[in-house]
């Protein structure tokens, strides 16, 4: 029996969790998907993803209400700050709200450019259409969700995290096979099973803050959630992982566009194999996400030695579990293909560009937990110019490989793309490492 060191122990215990709740969400994707490649039209499964995409656009690019909200958590907690704790979860979820309402009132303009502009068949576009009109009325709520769970993570508490993720999708999968498989609702059935799903979580996670944080034990400090100074740190941080995502979702996007515009074969078929980037993205995530905490937590204790620590035992079992993820997808690869989808012409297709994602998760890693620890000590700056390098890189070799090597061009481009990411964050490390106070025992040696 190996033996793990404290610290490595620490981060299996925050990332086993994390890990555990990442994955349900790509197996939400994955129901979605399953139930969709059963019926006889490949343009349903066509019609979901680009849905999806529209929502990554809609919803993902206010990602930063997440990820911001872990950077300023686990610092506050870090300096054991409890206003600070109190204003990092008020602060973001004023902005959720809002910035959801704003969605629903210009949802007829954003619906329609978003549809216009990802290329598919006018089957795939009506379907597509037909998803977003239900799936926009959650916007508030889904929005609020990235606050509640950003907090729970920069709290240091994955296990309420898992649950809250559990009962979201658990929802999501059981109306999912009720209005698609009993009800026959297509569609507009998985787009509705998503909204209640959300609303539940919502409720829940509401909740379990309120009956399990302390943070509202006091009267609520309205002139330090309104601080003047850590509002514009607060936009500041949100406007950077704003265009970093909106720059990762926009080659995604680019990714569904191109594959629309070979055939729906190949949109379904890319939509199937995305998957298995989806699982290892979310499940490597936890170890991003373990990342920042840890990280957070150092740089508000201004520990440069606990910071160190923290990036390798992250780092080192994130790539194991990359190897694990590649290994599995080996062995296993058909077999999900076929979970995905029983239409003959779909399978062949996937068939034929599946090595490209069964190599991906060791091409990532690196940028799943660069992102970690960019995010947790709030190095936003950086993060956000790394990530327009990266969709640089990847229009260019998109551009150069697809006319000539059609889809096998654009899953290189992927590739390169991914590789990009982490290379392009590497080479702000080294003043992100200087950036953090001295080590404990460099504190002691000064105080001796």
């Amino acid at each position: 029996m190996i033996k793990l060191p404290a610290n490595y122990k620490h981060i299996l215990a925050l990332a086993t969790p994390l890990i555990l709740s990442n994955l349900t969400v790509p197996l939400l994707g994955a129901v979605d998907t399953a139930v969709m490649g059963h019926l006889p039209d490949p343009a349903f499964i066509g019609g979901v993803a680009v849905g999806g995409t529209i929502f990554s656009f809609l919803f993902w690019g206010f990602g930063f209400l997440k990820m911001g909200t872990v950077g300023f958590t686990s610092q506050a907690f870090g300096a054991r700050n409890l206003l600070e704790q109190q204003a990092a979860f008020l602060r973001p979820m004023l902005l959720a709200l809002f910035f959801g309402l704003l969605l629903i009132l210009l949802q007829a303009p954003l619906l329609q450019l978003c549809i216009t502009l990802i290329d598919g068949s006018a089957e795939v576009q009506q379907l597509a259409f037909q998803y977003s009109t239900i799936r926009i009325w959650s916007a508030p709520i889904a929005l609020s969700n990235y606050v509640i769970i950003g907090w729970l993570i920069g709290k240091g508490e994955p296990k309420l995290t898992f649950i809250l993720q559990i009962i979201i999708n658990s929802v999501n999968i059981v109306l999912d096979l009720i209005f698609v498989i009993e009800l026959e609702w297509g569609v507009e059935g998985v787009s509705l099973a998503t909204v209640i799903a959300e609303s539940v979580g919502f409720a829940v996670g509401l909740w379990i803050i309120l009956k399990k944080s302390d943070f509202f034990a006091s009267s609520i400090n309205w002139q330090n959630v309104w601080l003047r100074t850590h509002i514009l740190a607060l936009f500041t941080v949100n406007r950077d992982i704003f265009i970093r995502t909106l720059c990762l979702i926009f080659a995604f996007a680019c990714f569904t566009r191109l594959g629309a515009s070979m055939g729906d074969e190949i949109l379904a078929a890319n939509a199937v194999l995305m998957h298995f980037l989806y699982f290892s993205a979310y499940g490597l995530d936890g170890f991003a996400h373990a990342a920042e905490i840890t990280t957070g937590h150092a740089k508000g204790r201004n520990d440069n030695e606990e910071f160190r620590k923290a990036v390798k035992a992250s780092s080192a079992m994130a790539f194991f579990t990359a190897i694990i993820f590649v290994i599995l997808f080996y062995l296993s690869g058909q077999f999900i293909v076929d979970l995905f989808t029983d239409i003959p012409s779909v399978k062949s297709t996937a068939a034929s560009y599946i090595y490209w994602p069964i190599i991906m998760p060791l091409i990532s890693v690196a940028s799943f937990q660069l992102d970690g620890i960019f995010i947790g000590t709030t190095r936003t700056a950086d993060l956000r110019n790394a990530m327009i390098q990266s969709l640089a890189t990847f229009l260019i070799s998109a551009w150069l490989l697809v006319p000539t090597w059609g889809n096998h061009g654009l899953w290189l481009a992927m590739t390169i793309y991914m590789a990009a990411r982490g290379i392009t964050l590497l080479k702000y490390y080294p003043a992100l490492a200087r950036s953090i106070g001295p080590g404990t025992s460099e504190i002691k040696s000064i105080k001796s």
